[in-house]
């Protein structure tokens, strides 16, 4: 059975709602951030860059990152139709969802939420979290005009809007923040989907 290791409150629960959607038989490993689990050699042997999401296949091989794990489990199961199909419709889905991972994750949110993976010296912090909440809040813009007149990214429900959904849960039910209006109407709208709802059972925010 194909398992996902997954970690709280990480954006592995993008992936979570992707298993959801697909309604496919997985098993469910909590990795222990607060306990370093994804630095033990156990976790290491199965992905070496110790960080989540990982999805262990049927076979045993074990696929990583966001875009590379959304993208299989929406080819594998085409009846969900979870991304288009079309060359232009697929370029503009990955072109979303890289720049929502790459550029609203790992530049902006971790910026505000792990200042110290930039500088040792604490006096630097609020001025990085400062700069990091910045650059979201510019790059949710960003997708805010992409959203005008959608109810999801790509019109249709696609794997992009699990990326975008997990940053809008970052955004607003961690940080607080008051996200831009298409974006926080798209989190509204993600929130009534049962994939979401049973992701944020085991996220504890239901």
């Amino acid at each position: 059975m194909t398992t996902l290791c997954y970690a709280k409150k990480t954006c592995s629960i993008g992936i979570h709602v992707l298993m959801e959607e697909i309604g496919m038989p997985y098993d469910l490993r909590i990795v222990d951030f607060s306990k370093g689990e994804q630095k033990t050699p156990e976790y290491k042997a199965l992905n070496p860059k110790g960080k989540v999401a990982a999805l262990v296949r049927d076979d045993g091989s074990v696929l990583t990152e966001y875009a590379a794990i959304a993208m299989w489990l929406a080819m594998t199961h085409p009846e969900k139709k979870l991304m288009p199909t079309d060359a232009e419709g697929m370029a503009r889905t990955l072109e979303s969802m890289d720049f929502i991972v790459g550029t609203v994750h790992m530049l902006s949110w971790r910026l505000w939420r792990r200042p110290d993976a930039y500088s040792e010296n604490p006096e630097e912090h609020d001025q990085l979290r400062a700069r990091g909440k910045a650059a979201m809040m510019a790059a949710l813009e960003v997708v805010d005009a992409q959203l005008e007149g959608k109810d999801f990214l790509m019109g249709d429900f696609s794997i992009a809007d699990t990326a975008l959904y997990y940053n809008e849960y970052w955004a607003a039910d961690v940080a607080g923040w008051t996200l831009p209006k298409n974006v926080q109407a798209h989190f509204e709208r993600m929130k009534t989907r049962p994939s979401v709802q049973a992701s944020r059972v085991v996220e504890g925010v239901a």
